[in-house]
């Protein structure tokens, strides 16, 4: 398969991964530290695909989730 269908396939499965699990539960119910790790594993998700592929998806998103959990939880104290 050419590298830019294998890329094209991944940010597609992230995406209807992240529209699938969007439903599972409501935004409002959620505190800072569960919609920072949210935004941040989608997001990682998204630029480390662009960047290194599938390695990339998984790295970016697992370091966005933990960044974006942080920051949430910083930010929930406050």
């Amino acid at each position: 398969m050419k590298r830019k269908y294998r890329k094209a396939i991944v940010l597609l499965t992230v995406l209807l991964t992240a529209c699938s699990l969007s439903g599972c539960a409501t935004w409002d119910k959620l505190d800072r530290t569960e919609r920072g790790a949210l935004i941040g594993t989608g997001g990682g998700a998204v630029l480390g695909a662009a960047v290194g592929g599938t390695k990339g998806a998984v790295v970016g998103g697992v370091l966005g989730g933990v960044g974006g959990g942080v920051i949430g939880h910083n930010t929930d104290g406050r």
